[in-house]
């Protein structure tokens, strides 16, 4: 079949700017372009051309400015005048692209993957969102949580609803006891860091107050292990370094804290592995809903104990030993609390990583992922 993937307005695809939903495009057009012809839509990038053959995938690049109603501006029309015939048409992330995109494509069968709560009524009226319910023929969702949100407001949807969990790379992302490449990341990172021996505990996501870092910080001054460094890596938003009031005020936190707190900045999605092979523990604060961060995945693979928050479908992924869920996660000190018994332990802390490889291992390999996909496609 001739399949179109149409990538939300924010970032580029491949993701050389970052980003989940760019990540798991890039993790599975390669594995579907074996069986189907694929072109992917993407907003454009001055590194990137507007139009690109790359490994048999066909990529067109819009201008967006990171709005959507700029990017449908010009996605629109291309589809109402481009002579391209295409089977399915899934779309990432955007029920707003699914009307205007079928009323140019009344034939084409529509599949649409949500990442966030994009059908809460806040952001989709009521009359559209039973529209695209109508319309589409399923909806992939990241997480179970993200659909149980859609059928609160659209109990109608559920027989259209299935989760397909997210993948990650096993070869990048490796425990550091197992793999020759990751011992090496970590020795490297560690040196280049002057971190030594030290228990590293280490936050990667965007710098924001609803994904809790400040209160990561603030839990360190209950921390019983004075050779514990706590790594924040990531921005205010991908590829960007400004320093935002909120980065700000987490700065100045960390120059109060009794344990280390290091901050390295946005860090490129290609390097960002090394970072989980240099840690000991890996901490997700989100304090907002979150669908399910893919950094769980990346985590897990890397062998790293998980500390999350019973928020959104984070819990989700914490099975068979390999994580504890934080209920409150604005209190420092249950981070603390579990901090302090996994970091007293690093044996039965590397188990528990242990735990969480194999579980990727056997669930979220980009295999699985590309190959459910093909069966919501009708392979």
């Amino acid at each position: 079949m001739n399949i179109l993937m149409i990538c939300t307005e924010k970032l580029p695809v491949p993701n050389i700017r970052g980003g989940a939903i760019q990540t798991y495009i890039g993790g599975v057009s390669q594995l579907l372009s074996k069986h189907h012809q694929i072109t992917i839509i993407g907003r454009s990038d001055p590194d990137l051309p507007d139009d690109e053959t790359v490994g048999g995938i066909r990529y067109l690049r819009f201008e967006s400015q990171g709005l959507l109603d700029i990017y449908m501006s010009n996605v629109i029309p291309y589809l109402e005048t481009s002579a391209d015939q295409y089977d399915i048409i899934h779309i990432f992330n955007r029920p707003k692209m699914v009307l205007p995109v079928s009323s140019v494509r009344p034939n084409a069968r529509i599949v649409l993957s949500m990442h966030n709560d994009m059908f809460n009524p806040v952001k989709l009226s009521k009359e559209e969102g039973e529209a695209v319910i109508e319309r589409v023929e399923t909806i992939v969702t990241i997480s179970n949580y993200i659909g149980s949100e859609i059928c609160r407001f659209y109990p109608q949807a559920e027989s259209k609803i299935r989760t397909i969990y997210s993948g990650v790379d096993l070869s990048r992302f490796a425990p550091w006891r197992q793999s020759q490449s990751a011992q090496e990341d970590r020795d490297s990172i560690r040196s280049a860091h002057n971190l030594g021996n030290k228990k590293v505990i280490l936050f990667v996501g965007r710098l924001s107050r609803n994904k809790g870092p400040h209160v990561l910080v603030r839990a360190m001054s209950q921390l019983n292990h004075s050779d514990a460094v706590l790594v924040i890596v990531g921005a205010a938003w991908y590829s960007d370094n400004r320093v935002s009031d909120y980065i700000a005020y987490l700065r100045a936190l960390a120059e109060k804290s009794p344990i280390p707190v290091m901050t390295t900045g946005y860090v490129q999605a290609s390097e960002v592995h090394q970072w989980f092979c240099a840690a000991d523990v890996f901490v997700c604060t989100s304090i907002w809903e979150e669908p399910l961060a893919r950094v769980h995945y990346e985590a897990m693979a890397a062998g790293l104990p998980v500390i999350t928050t019973a928020r959104g479908g984070n819990p989700e992924v914490i099975r068979n030993n390999n994580g504890v869920i934080v209920q409150n996660p604005e209190d420092p000190a249950e981070y603390a609390a579990h901090l302090n018994t996994i970091l007293s332990n690093l044996n039965s802390a590397s188990q528990m990583g242990l735990h969480g490889r194999q579980l990727v291992e056997e669930n979220f390999t980009w295999d699985r992922v590309a190959g459910q996909i093909l069966d919501v496609w009708g392979n």
